[in-house]
């Protein structure tokens, strides 16, 4: 109800739409962002609280000085229940819509408006109430609506603006209809002033200068209005910032961190169409048909986690790319989303890393009293088409082509040599220097023609299984 008056007080086009509900589904399917929200909404409320204790503290030094007297008490009271009501927002403010926080704020503006309009009870002498209005109490609602801005969202100071404008209209009305007046006053002044209405008007003591009190309604609504359509903006960037920090994770999950900071600062999309030269490898467990049928879906989801977990910790140390879960299998590339002269050697190194780390993991298993895993590993390098794939509702990052198709008939390959790595000969040309290093445990110069190829190719094999 308050965004709709708010927007009515807009122009035509500067009216907007109530995505509340917009948000409210990014948050739940993003969690960046309700965790920035979050932060945003607790960091606000902290330093929204801090910074009201401390005009407040302010305000309490300068009323004795302002009067001097025991009546001065009263506001110091008064004061005590604005941080009192401060203390409450800090321990209650949340994220989304909250009636206790609502019930809190406009707790905070009742106060404040009984502040403002009611006499000090404390005062001896007897005056018109509407002498309350000469103080320009109504400016100590601007600091409550700029602690505001720093701690709630748009549509709270949107309600900030139209709940103060209608509790400043009850004081009015209240006044006008149960104040205390002091006719001589009027008169004795009107007398003084014989001649000059205007003025009299304006030093009237009986008077509530009607005039005056819809300028600061109105001027108090539009400086609502701006720093609300400023919070809106702001909320907008924190669900920008939230979904970069989405985009960013995603990415995380498919390539190492050290690319991940690349890819986000280039300029270029990632995925362009185009090709290049890259290294294949997959991977497999051997026999995980069978093994999956010895034992129940929870171990072999653990199996697979803990499996998957071990890949792709030696993909990422090797600067590969984790390019899909393939079940049992994983499938990663090692040049993408840009090649490198080293691609080769760090897929034969991630496959040493691999197979190490395979043979601690058997270790443990085995200490438990669990089947050892075996693990067979197919590398290729070759051209291949890389570049999103799918349609507008759904886009994967994809690797295509050859390349791709040798490097999975080199792992299934595996099973037939019985060996744990198969390589082939473009493999080794890349390596360059490093082939003597990474190459010595390797067996070459074994051709083997190749399932849906018409030549066949020359393969390097690493290991043997019993």
């Amino acid at each position: 109800m308050t965004s709709t008056l708010a927007e009515r007080m807009l122009p035509q086009g500067l009216r907007f739409r109530d995505d509340r509900m917009d948000e409210r589904r990014l948050a739940e399917s993003n969690q960046y962002l309700l965790e920035a929200l979050t932060q945003d909404k607790r960091e606000g409320l902290q330093l929204a609280v801090r910074l009201r204790w401390i005009a407040l503290a302010i305000i309490a030094i300068m009323l004795p000085f302002l009067n001097f007297s025991w009546e001065v008490l009263y506001y110091e009271a008064l004061i005590a229940g604005f941080a009192l009501v401060g203390w409450a927002q800090l321990h209650i403010g949340q994220v989304g819509v909250s009636r206790k926080e609502l019930a809190l704020i406009l707790c905070d503006l009742v106060l404040m408006t009984f502040t403002i309009v009611a006499p000090n009870p404390w005062h001896d002498e007897i005056w018109p109430t509407a002498m309350q209005y000469r103080f320009a109490g109504f400016s100590y609602f601007y600091v409550l609506l700029a602690a505001g801005t720093i701690a709630y969202s748009w549509r709270t100071i949107f309600a900030f603006g139209t709940w103060t404008t209608g509790l400043w209209t009850i004081g009015m009305i209240g006044v006008a209809v149960f104040g205390v007046e002091v006719p001589e006053l009027s008169a004795q002044i009107k007398i003084a002033l014989l001649g000059n209405e205007r003025m009299f008007e304006f030093l009237d003591p009986n008077s509530l200068h009607i005039q005056g009190r819809i300028q600061e309604i109105v001027i108090f609504l539009i400086v609502a209005v701006i720093l609300g359509l400023n919070g809106r903006r702001n909320r907008r960037m924190v669900i920008k910032q939230a979904e970069v920090a989405r985009e960013r994770a995603n990415l995380a999950r498919h390539f190492p961190p050290t690319t991940v900071d690349v890819i986000a600062d280039r300029d270029q999309p990632l995925g362009a169409v185009r090709s290049q030269t890259v290294t294949v490898m997959f991977t497999d467990i051997v026999g995980f048909t069978r093994m999956a049928e010895r034992h129940s879906p929870e171990e072999v989801i653990a199996i697979l986690r803990e499996f998957h977990l071990i890949m792709e910790n030696a993909v990422f140390t090797h600067q590969g790319t984790l390019d899909k879960f393939l079940g049992d299998g994983v499938m990663a590339t090692f040049g993408t989303p840009d090649p490198k002269a080293e691609d080769a050697a760090n897929a034969l190194r991630c496959a040493d890393h691999m197979i190490q780390a395979m043979a601690d993991w058997n270790r443990r298993r085995e200490s438990a009293g669990q089947e050892a895993i075996k693990l067979s590993i197919g590398i290729h390098s070759g051209e291949v088409v890389l570049g999103d794939i799918g349609s507008e509702r759904r886009l994967e990052f994809a690797v295509l082509g050859d390349a791709v198709n040798v490097a999975s008939r080199l792992e299934a390959l595996t099973r037939e040599l019985n060996v744990d790595v198969v390589i082939s000969q473009p493999v080794q040309a890349a390596l360059g220097d490093a082939s003597s290093d990474l190459l010595r445990d390797y067996q070459s110069g074994r051709t083997q023609q190749i399932r849906g190829r018409d030549d066949p190719i020359e393969i390097l094999t690493y290991g043997g299984r019993p």
